[in-house]
């Protein structure tokens, strides 16, 4: 029996010290500052880009590694950076929100962030967290398996070759500049100028110059994986490529039941990987995306434009035939949006995690729009004209600290003139939350606060997410920091618990890091908190993000030091 202990002892650390072995320091050094670029036929415009690159540079690592990225800050602008949808296991002060986790890097200044990426596998991506600064400042992030896993690591048929699509938005403007005057005056900033694929707007635009358009080569019959990121500021997007299809194998980087579609529907922060085959006849074919405009009444409006790329067949012949577009959905083409979103399942593969059926705290919690007072930093605001655009979560409408992170404060246990913990679990009055009649004045104001819903280490946590209808309904796309979530139903009109948890999908439901709430209804996700920390739920539109459509999660510790918050890093930024 002592024998046999010891056989599988020396086993075990076999398997550790291989484990080990394969894991690697993946380390960047991202520069930020000043990027001179041209744009849709315009004058040269600086802006902010990393290593002088847009998007920036592709961060990729394998299951186990660990990822090392100096920030140095060079931009006329203070900085942070969040990687999106890692878990930040053991470093929540690498997630990097600025007043959430981190103050921002000054001008100037620098900070490593430092984190593993054990137990997540597929695409992700980073941006900047502060200020509009993300609309240039994004680039991916892609987890292959475990270095040595072998062929078969994928559990779908292995590519011929892999693709990243970035979609993104430009302005001809100054994206802080934007943000400024938006904030000062209580006013959402303008719609973008155009859409881009990898940082380029296409040919479909009035004036585009020729090199201002990606392309894709492809030989017959191969296969693609295209890794897709919607890093939009402010839209959903369609994306169809002419005479193809798509398999989604995974979505926020959690592989899916292999769905088959010719439209992919993405949110801004979402990420999808999608089987393409190159079957169709050799030429040049436009890959296309195009907005959805989920809000009812439509306001703001959106660009009402298409951005484009190429896919072109190796030996197609004169590369001067204009490619072909697709039909894209109508703008507002609710039903294949919902179709699309609602249909995704998860792939349950073994040692992956399952769906909790006991749960420990409920929530009911409605995101929407709204109207609340100018603040008095607000200095551009017509305080003679009464209350300006907000946003909230059960009329709580977030506000940012301005001298203490968050996390520093809960580290201290000095919270007190930082934060409140009295995020509320359901909202203050019950209401017909998606109906036109609700709209009024008083329904429609909200107070500013920071306010956190405080969570027991390793809490079950179903929190179901009601869009509402003042202002305007819309699709919210409510991303989480440090976890995944799994979705468990989603549906429209208001949420009736009753109907709804029949429709509960306890099985294979998606797991994701950002969910699109429908327009005018409601989804279910389910979580838990095993993560200790304070932890950034918002809508990933940025328009709505600085009007208040967020909330904080501060888990407790747990029992040990590896389930408890570590020692801030000694380069963590000064406020």
């Amino acid at each position: 029996m002592a024998r046999r202990l010891s056989s599988l002892l020396l086993f075990a650390l076999a398997l550790l010290i291989a484990s080990v072995a394969d894991a690697a320091v993946v380390e960047h050094t991202f520069n930020v500052g000043n990027l001179s670029i041209s744009q849709l036929c315009q004058p040269d415009r600086i802006i902010t880009a990393v290593n002088g690159q847009l998007p920036g540079p592709t961060i990729q690592a394998s299951e186990g590694d660990t990822v090392v990225v100096h920030l140095v800050n060079e931009s006329p602008y203070r900085m942070t950076i969040h990687w999106h949808g890692i878990f930040q296991r053991g470093t929540p002060w690498a997630d990097g929100p600025t007043m959430v986790t981190q103050c921002p890097v000054r001008q100037g200044g620098n900070y490593t962030y430092r984190f593993n990426v054990t137990g997540q596998e597929g695409t992700l991506w980073w941006h900047a967290h502060i200020s509009f600064l993300r609309a240039t400042v994004y680039g991916a992030l892609v987890i292959l398996p475990r270095a040595g896993a072998g062929a078969g690591a994928y559990p779908f048929p292995k590519p011929d070759k892999e693709e990243i699509l970035m979609f993104g938005e430009w302005w001809n403007a100054n994206v802080y500049d934007l943000h400024e005057t938006a904030f000062l005056s209580g006013q959402p900033a303008g719609p973008a100028n155009a859409y881009t694929i990898n940082g380029k707007p296409g040919d479909l635009y009035n004036c585009s110059a020729p090199n201002h358009t990606h392309e894709i080569e492809v030989r017959q019959n191969e296969t693609t994986l295209l890794r897709i990121i919607n890093a939009a500021l402010n839209t959903p997007l369609f994306f169809k490529v002419k005479d193809h299809t798509f398999t989604v194998v995974a979505a926020d980087a959690c592989y899916t039941t292999p769905y088959k579609t010719d439209v992919v529907v993405i949110a801004p922060g979402q990420t999808v990987d999608a089987l393409m085959v190159a079957d169709a006849v050799a030429g040049r074919y436009y890959m296309a995306v195009s907005p959805y405009d989920s809000a009812i009444p439509g306001n703001p409006a959106f660009s009402m434009t298409t951005g484009t790329a190429v896919l072109e067949y190796v030996g197609a012949g004169n590369a001067t035939v204009p490619p072909v577009l697709p039909p894209q959905p109508d703008y507002n083409d609710t039903a294949t949006a919902h179709k699309f979103l609602s249909n995704l399942t998860a792939l349950v593969l073994p040692g992956r995690p399952t769906v909790p059926l006991d749960v420990d705290t409920r929530m009911f919690v409605t995101v929407g729009l709204g109207v609340s007072d100018c603040l008095p930093e607000q200095t551009m605001c017509n305080r003679s004209e009464g209350p300006v655009f907000s946003s909230s979560m059960n009329n709580a409408s977030f506000v940012l600290p301005r001298t203490t992170s968050m996390l520093e404060a809960h580290y201290g246990g000095a919270s007190a003139g930082v934060y409140t913990r009295d995020f509320p679990d359901r909202p203050p009055i019950v209401f017909d939350y998606t109906s036109a009649a609700s709209d009024n004045a008083t329904m429609q104001y909200t107070e500013k606060s920071t306010k956190v819903k405080t969570l027991k280490f390793n809490a079950t946590v179903e929190m179901v997410l009601q869009n509402t209808a003042l202002i305007a309904k819309e699709s919210h796309p409510m991303h989480l920091h440090g976890f995944n979530f799994f979705v468990l139903a989603q549906g429209f009109g208001n949420y009736n618990e009753t109907a709804a948890v029949s429709q509960f999908n306890l099985v294979n439901p998606q797991e994701r890091n950002t969910v699109a709430v429908p327009t005018g209804g409601w989804a279910v996700i389910r979580f838990v908190a095993d993560n200790p920390g304070m932890w950034y739920m918002h809508c990933h539109f940025d328009a709505h993000l600085d009007l208040g459509l967020g909330m904080v999660f501060e888990v407790q510790n747990g029992t040990t030091a590896d389930t408890s918050v570590p020692p801030p890093p000694r380069d963590l930024p000064l406020c």
